[in-house]
């Protein structure tokens, strides 16, 4: 009995000693769409304050939301990342109905509201931005509707990012699901007529705004602010805000944790952390100016509260379902 004791022993002490000097490794892989110049500011605050090594993918402004989106579908198999900051959350619905993501309720979001949250919990937002026009300071009647880039009161004088990428991809479907099919197509095929130009991103249209290459663009918010704030001729107007109007499409940022990845505990506090209030003022206060989801984040003065602001509401899952299916149109009248 006790040379069997003794045995034991002798093949536990070297199992311990190589825990203690091989010690699971302390990081957290994370796979991001929002803008690398924003985020790896939070990620190197996670780094301090845990001492968790954050491994971050960034997509390019090229692919902006897709690229990530897509390798994490291909990687499902064999997941290589923890975590999926997503800049919206469409494609996060995406990701769930393909089996990527898995569930978690973060602590830290349990005042964020229910319509920024899934349900299931298979995604959190946070830190949301709207969809606005930015417009030339010198254009003395705005235009104040997303439909105006089809109006031929502005003909020639629009652009917008190109609809198979980011944000406007989300926000065309969601014009979709609002308007129906049929009404949504023959809008889009109004704005290829009316000499709307197609740029890389929402940075570039704002950009040729600001410089009177355009009139206006439909853009996110913190592209309008980032604008505002150093000075540039421009003004921001918050589309659709009439009785009956479609309203403005928000779009918060989105954090899913992926199904089966490598560093399950960090994931879950790297989540923890970006859903928390103290992000949210980081990412408030930073030139991406997004907007608090927390109510007692106190939004800067130069953002717009979300109070107030007659909002589109269309059910994130629809818009998905809706994403998916018309990109082969999507492609088509893009000319690709």
């Amino acid at each position: 009995m006790r040379r069997a004791a003794a045995l034991l022993l002798a093949g536990i002490a070297p199992l311990a000693a190589c825990s203690r000097t091989n010690p699971e490794p302390k990081e957290v892989v994370v796979y991001v769409s929002e803008d690398q110049v924003f985020s790896q500011p939070v990620l190197e605050r996670f780094e301090r304050e845990t001492g968790i090594r954050v491994r971050a993918v960034y997509d390019t402004e090229e692919a902006k939301s897709t690229g990530v989106m897509n390798r994490l579908i291909a990687e499902k198999g064999n997941p290589r990342a923890d975590v999926y900051w997503a800049n919206e959350p469409i494609r996060a619905e995406v990701l769930k109905r393909r089996g990527v993501a898995e569930p978690y309720r973060s602590p830290a979001a349990a005042d964020i509201p229910a319509a920024f949250r899934d349900p299931e919990g298979y995604w959190t937002g946070f830190s949301a931005r709207l969809r606005v026009l930015i417009v030339g300071s010198d254009i003395a009647e705005p235009p104040r509707s997303v439909l105006d880039l089809a109006d031929p009161a502005w003909r020639g004088r629009a652009v917008l990012a190109n609809p198979l990428f980011g944000t406007t991809t989300s926000h065309v479907a969601a014009l979709f699901v609002s308007l129906g099919d049929e009404e949504a197509k023959a809008f889009l095929d109004r704005v290829r007529a009316n000499g709307v130009v197609l740029t890389t991103s929402n940075g570039d249209s704002a950009d040729r705004v600001a410089s009177g290459e355009a009139a206006f663009s439909l853009v996110d918010s913190d592209d309008a602010i980032a604008r505002l704030r150093r000075g540039d001729p421009v003004r921001m107007v918050i589309p659709d805000q009439e009785e009956g109007g479609l309203g403005c499409f928000v779009v918060p940022n989105a954090v899913i944790l992926v199904h089966g990845g490598p560093h399950p505990e960090a994931a879950r506090r790297l989540a923890d952390f970006l859903l928390s209030p103290e992000t949210e003022k980081q990412l408030a206060e930073a030139d991406c100016a997004q907007i608090p989801l927390h109510p007692e984040v106190p939004v800067p003065a130069d953002l717009p509260a979300l109070e107030g602001i007659r909002t589109m509401d269309v059910p994130w899952a629809a818009v998905a379902r809706k994403m998916e299916t018309i990109q082969p149109w999507l492609k088509e009248w893009a000319g690709y």
